[in-house]
C-alpha cells in the first residue's frame, strides 16, 4: 500500500480525533493536512502508519489548541464549536461514544480541560487507544497519562451530557419543533421545551443573535415565536440536519445561502437546550454564507410594519 493510500484510509480517524480536540472544522482540516505533509516528507516508513499519524495529528492539535485558548478568552459572547453535519469516522463498536462525544454539549465540557487532558481523554475514552499509544501521542509517561485521565474524568463527570437514545423520537420532536417555529405557535413550542430549557446563541460579534442566554420554556417559546415567522415571510427555510450528532437545522436565506445553524439537546422527550450558531466564520465550511445583518434589518422592518 502506498503512503497516499495509507493516509487516505486513516484520514477519517485523523479528522475526527483533531476535531474533538480542537472544536473547529477548519483547524482540524489544517491539522490533518499538516500531518500529511510531514508523513509525505518523512524518508522513513513507520511500522504502524496509524500510530505515527495519530501521534502527529494529536501533537499538532495540542499546539493549535494552546494558541486557540487565547483567542477564545477574547471571544465576543458564548463560544460554540463549529457545526459538524457528519462525522467521517465510523466504528460500530463505539458508535454511542462517538456520537455523544461529538455533541456540542460534550465539546463544551472538553473546553474545561487543559490541552493535554483533552487529548488524553479523547484518545482513551472516545477512540479507545491503549495507554502506551496515548503516552506516545502526547509525549508523556503512561503513569502521567493515567493521572491526566483521572483529572479529565473528574472534570467531565458532573456535566456529562445525556441524550434520548431513540433517534427516531428525537427526529420527530425536532420536526414538530421546527414546524411550530415556522408558524410561531407559542403553545406548541412551550409543550416541546423542558421547563428549564436554555436558548444560547454564538454570533461572535459578527452576526446578530436573539439573545446571549434565555432560560425557561415560556420565555424561550415567546422569543422564538416572535422572531422566526418573520424569517419564513422573507423566504428563509429551515433545512433539517443532524448537527454534531443531534437533531437540528441549517437556515438558508432566499438565495440558498446559510445564515444560521441550530442544534437541539433532547432528553426525556423534551428539548433541554437550543444552541444557535450565526458567526459566519463558523458556517463557511458548510457552503456559501448569507448576510445575517441585512436579514436582521429586514426582519425588524417587517415586524415594525406588522405592529
Amino acid at each position: 500500500m502506498s503512503k497516499v493510500e495509507e493516509f487516505e484510509e486513516l484520514r477519517p480517524l485523523l479528522f475526527s480525533l483533531a476535531y474533538r480536540v480542537l472544536g473547529s472544522v477548519g483547524e482540524a482540516e489544517d491539522a490533518v493536512q499538516e500531518t500529511w505533509l510531514r508523513f509525505d516528507g518523512s524518508a522513513a516508513r513507520p511500522d504502524s502508519a496509524k500510530a505515527w499519524l495519530s501521534t502527529t495529528v494529536t501533537r499538532i492539535s495540542i499546539d493549535v489548541l494552546r494558541s486557540a485558548r487565547v483567542r477564545r478568552e477574547r471571544y465576543v459572547g458564548p463560544w460554540f464549536p463549529e457545526p459538524l453535519l457528519s462525522d467521517p469516522y465510523e466504528d460500530p463498536e463505539r458508535a454511542v461514544e462517538l456520537a455523544d462525544s461529538v455533541s456540542m454539549a460534550a465539546l463544551l465540557l472538553l473546553e474545561r480541560l487543559s490541552p493535554l487532558e483533552r487529548a488524553v481523554f479523547v484518545l482513551r475514552e472516545v477512540f479507545a487507544f491503549g495507554f502506551e499509544e496515548v503516552a506516545e501521542a502526547v509525549g508523556r509517561s503512561e503513569p502521567a497519562c493515567r493521572q491526566l485521565l483521572v483529572r479529565a474524568r473528574r472534570h467531565m463527570a458532573a456535566g456529562r451530557p445525556r441524550f434520548d437514545a431513540d433517534r427516531a423520537e428525537r427526529r420527530e420532536l425536532a420536526r414538530r419543533f421546527f414546524e411550530a417555529l415556522k408558524e410561531g405557535e407559542v403553545g406548541e413550542l412551550r409543550e416541546l421545551l423542558a421547563a428549564d430549557v436554555q436558548l444560547v446563541g454564538d454570533g461572535g460579534g459578527k452576526a446578530p443573535q436573539l439573545a446571549r442566554t434565555v432560560v425557561g420554556a415560556e420565555q424561550v417559546a415567546r422569543l422564538l415565536a416572535a422572531f422566526f415567522p418573520a424569517l419564513t415571510a422573507l423566504r428563509v427555510t429551515a433545512e433539517p440536519h443532524e448537527v454534531n450528532g443531534q437533531p437540528g437545522a441549517l437556515f438558508r436565506d432566499r438565495d440558498g445561502r446559510i445564515v444560521h445553524a441550530l442544534a437541539l439537546d433532547v432528553l426525556d422527550g423534551r428539548i433541554q437546550v437550543v444552541r444557535g450558531v450565526s458567526n459566519p466564520d463558523k458556517l463557511r465550511h458548510l457552503g456559501p454564507v448569507g448576510d445575517a445583518w441585512a436579514l436582521d434589518r429586514e426582519v425588524r422592518r417587517l415586524r415594525r410594519r406588522a405592529n
